[in-house]
């Protein structure tokens, strides 16, 4: 769980939900919300702060860091297969195949 608190911060703050210096909401109101333990959330925090994603000012909170990063080409192709796995998964348990889910998001690609 808090690899998904990571990631869905990081995509926040890559498509500008977040902006540089927002406040995160509290660990203890964040683990409330998603019913998880306080620690989870801290856990997810402190590896955001390690990696220059979120920054803490003491007694106040942790914020977004204005040195949080657009993900690179790298990092956008490894989202992408990690999206099409989780695609691909929920396709076969409803009896798609690959090809039906390509012809999809072909077509709705089209109407974009």
């Amino acid at each position: 769980m808090f690899q998904q608190i990571v990631d869905e911060i990081r995509r926040c703050a890559s498509v500008g939900i977040l902006k540089p210096d927002d406040p995160l909401p509290a660990v203890r109101k964040l683990a409330s919300d998603l019913k998880l333990n306080a620690n989870t959330v801290q856990h997810a925090y402190r590896t955001l702060e390690q990696e220059g994603d979120v920054y803490v000012k003491r007694g106040l909170g942790t914020f977004v860091s204005p040195r949080s990063k657009q993900p690179t080409a790298a990092q956008s192709a490894a989202i992408a297969r990690q999206i099409a796995g989780r695609m691909l998964r929920e396709a076969f348990r409803h009896g798609l195949l690959a090809s039906d889910l390509i012809a999809a998001l072909q077509e709705i690609g089209r109407k974009k």
